[in-house]
């Protein structure tokens, strides 16, 4: 068997394989409810089997929605919405796991296929954005309003409500969203963290907030619920946060009860595309990418820390994905465009690495479509 289809244990969960589906904006939700759609595109990636499914990034507060049609989780309402997913995903023998995010100062925008860029403040669905320094993302972003050192508690609360409502609803694995130029990393970022109090400044106090977010969610989801942190693992802009500087969050976030680095780069000013060389420094700003792009991230994570790492970026070959987690670069693949474009990724990687001969993966109700193909084929040779 592949190290891809080789089952791997979490604390007191087991995924049947080590294909991940990254958390996708769907901008469909109404009011932060998962509608309909959200059902038929999660379910889609069980059916296919992917090991562990991640909702989108899910705000824990109204505020924090990357725009008005973002998912959230900041009402019992929300956990109601979201069990039905979460039922069929665990009973395909998957895994449901959600991101619980804060978008920050990047929140209140359209969604990109409606522009992308930021709300009107004329706008009825707009809202005052939240950052830990009084400092617009880029020229055409609001001023966002800078957190009191009291907002900062309370937030510290909202992310842990919003965790027991995600195990409420049935996920069984959470993530918690540090990347992309939202709110936790915008406090780590000295690109964005400007301040001068406990929570700005030298590295340790710019990941003081992240990292009472991450205790404050262990402590309420108990030990036995894996925890992802999803990093930028560098800025790539000059004075940025650097590789250097992930390597030692990861490492504090072990102690906190982190157990999985979701390796992403950039956003802190817009896209999070770079591309990198193999030590994992950006060659330019450009927003070009590549085969496993990232993956450098994740390899040294793994070398340099005692947590497991998930790489992301441009992975779309089943045996470019098998040498990732065969030659230790990463303990998971996560997928984004790639599994979109075909949610039956695993199935077909399991066919291509001779893992699943039979087609036993398959879902039974579709068994006799992928006995008959294989028959017909057969005939043929």
């Amino acid at each position: 068997m592949s190290t891809l289809f080789t089952p791997m244990t979490i604390r007191g969960v087991t995924l049947p394989n080590r294909v991940v589906v990254s958390p996708l904006c769907m901008y469909s939700a109404i009011e932060g409810l998962a509608q309909p759609w959200h059902f038929a595109h999660l379910s889609t990636f069980a059916r296919g089997k992917s090991g562990l499914v991640f909702a989108e990034a899910t705000a824990v507060e109204a505020i924090g929605r990357i725009t008005p049609q973002c998912l959230g989780i900041w009402s019992d309402e929300h956990v109601e919405a979201l069990q039905p997913i979460t039922e069929f995903i665990n009973d395909m023998g998957c895994v449901a796991g959600i991101q619980l995010a804060h978008a920050g100062r990047k929140a209140s925008t359209a969604a990109p296929f409606n522009g992308g860029q930021p709300l009107s403040k004329d706008d009825p669905n707009a809202w005052i954005t939240v950052a830990p320094s009084a400092a617009p993302v880029a020229g055409n972003f609001p001023t966002p309003h800078e957190l009191s050192v009291d907002d900062i508690k309370q937030l510290v609360s909202t992310f842990a409500s919003a965790a027991k409502r995600s195990i409420e609803a049935g996920f069984k694995v959470i993530e918690v969203h540090g990347a992309h130029g939202y709110l936790l990393h915008s406090f780590l970022s000295p690109l964005s963290n400007f301040r001068t109090d406990e929570y700005g400044g030298n590295i340790q106090n710019r990941m003081r907030f992240p990292l009472e977010v991450v205790t404050a969610v262990r402590e309420a989801v108990g030990e036995s619920v894996p925890l992802f942190f999803r990093i930028s693992a560098i800025d790539g802009l000059d004075g940025g946060w650097s590789m250097d500087d992930s390597i030692t969050l990861s490492n504090a976030l072990e102690k906190c009860g982190i157990d999985v680095i979701d390796c992403s780069s950039g956003g802190i000013g817009g896209a999070p595309r770079f591309r990198i060389d193999d030590e994992g420094k950006p060659l330019t700003k450009s927003s070009a990418r590549t085969p496993g792009f990232q993956v450098p991230f994740a390899d040294r994570i793994q070398k340099e820390t005692n947590l497991k790492a998930m790489a992301v970026g441009v992975i779309i070959d089943p045996h470019q994905a098998e040498e990732i987690v065969s030659s230790g670069k990463a303990e998971l693949v996560a997928l984004g465009r790639e599994i979109m474009h075909d949610p039956f990724w695993p199935l077909r990687a399991a066919l291509e690495l001779g893992d699943d001969p039979d087609y036993d993966l398959w879902p039974h109700q579709y068994k006799w479509a992928v006995d008959r193909r294989a028959q017909i084929a057969k005939l043929n040779e």
